[in-house]
């Protein structure tokens, strides 16, 4: 498999997958064979990395709040989900790695059920990024506004419209991937690649948009507050969005950069070819966000590092002295368990 850009004649059959290669997406010719092996190892070394890291650390996460934690705590449970997603993510990786060696070679079925997990994975991690971010917002700003603590119910109600959501944002571009002549797997026409595209810059947005409001209210309540353990909750959270932001701001930039060139207002093969060698970056960057959330919580996240030490000691307790967890004066009428 050769990275060749489509020429004209197939510039309307011969579409970009956003989980695939950047393959055939320029409407001239631009060869750029020499980098493929290279590219292919790359992606091949870094993502069993990344799907290695993902696994074991998120699996972790789940552990220590499931054991340790009270998942009567929103928060606590947008976090298990939040996990669960980047779980859902780490599934699709050797799938991704088998692309670059033999394209699509799981049929049309698993073609669809693979892009319907991937976006479902997408969808659900800005969404639940930005109700957390909503909620703490009222804890902080409006903390009487949400003094009484959800009902089973509510959390089964808020967790479940969040999933509900993101599979039904998903569905679009399920069914327009196919599985092509070339054995790629891929929207069957050029429009639903351009929606999909636009439809996730439009809701990248939108969420930073409203993410970006609350922090600026948080952190305007936050200056007239002594409580460091709230502190400490939105800082975490705060982290957490920063670095989900980071890591795919720059790929929804190229995807949109990939559209102009799909309509050829981008015709130039050297820009080509530097939008190619951004997309592959921005993409690993991007993909091993489900790896990124487990380290934020060690180094920021006190309690969690208190439960894994716990682990350490039961492991190797000659090892490890456990000190009781700080407490921090101070704190909010409201203020819930979790565990930062």
């Amino acid at each position: 498999m050769a990275y060749t850009w489509g020429s004209d004649t197939d510039y309307e059959t011969t579409t970009f997958n956003y989980t695939d290669d950047l393959s055939d997406f320029s409407g001239h010719l631009c060869e750029n064979d020499d980098n493929f092996n290279l590219v292919t190892l790359n992606h091949t070394v870094f993502y069993v990395l990344v799907f290695v890291f993902s696994l074991v650390g998120n699996n972790l996460v789940v552990w220590v709040l499931v054991r340790y934690e009270s998942l009567e705590s929103l928060t606590n449970i947008f976090i298990l989900n939040l996990c669960l997603s980047d779980l859902l993510f780490s599934c699709l990786l050797p799938f991704l790695i088998a692309m670059h060696y033999y394209n699509w070679i799981f049929g049309e079925f698993l073609c669809k059920l693979y892009n319907l997990l991937f976006h479902i994975s997408l969808y659900s991690s800005i969404i639940f990024l930005m109700v957390m971010t909503v909620q703490r917002y009222l804890s902080v700003v409006h903390p009487l506004s949400s003094l009484g603590s959800y009902s089973r119910r509510s959390r089964a109600g808020i967790i479940t419209g969040i999933w509900v959501a993101s599979i039904l944002a998903s569905v679009p571009d399920t069914i327009f991937h196919t599985v092509l002549s070339d054995k790629s797997c891929h929207y069957s026409e050029l429009k639903w690649f351009l929606l999909s595209v636009y439809e996730h810059n439009f809701f990248f947005l939108f969420s930073m948009v409203i993410i970006l409001f609350c922090y600026v209210q948080i952190l305007r309540t936050l200056f007239r507050s002594p409580s460091k353990r709230r502190h400490r909750t939105v800082r975490l959270i705060f982290i957490i969005v920063m670095v989900y932001f980071l890591s795919w701001a720059p790929y929804n930039v190229i995807m949109f950069l990939i559209t102009l060139i799909k309509l050829q207002l981008i015709q130039n093969c050297e820009v080509s070819k530097h939008i190619f060698y951004s997309f592959e970056i921005c993409k690993e960057i991007a993909f091993s966000h489900c790896c990124f959330n487990p380290v934020l919580y060690v180094f920021v996240g006190i309690k969690f590092r208190r439960h894994l030490k716990m682990l350490c000691h039961r492991i190797w307790p000659w090892k490890w002295n456990l000190s009781p967890l700080p407490q921090s004066p101070g704190a909010f009428f409201y203020d819930e368990a979790s565990f930062y």
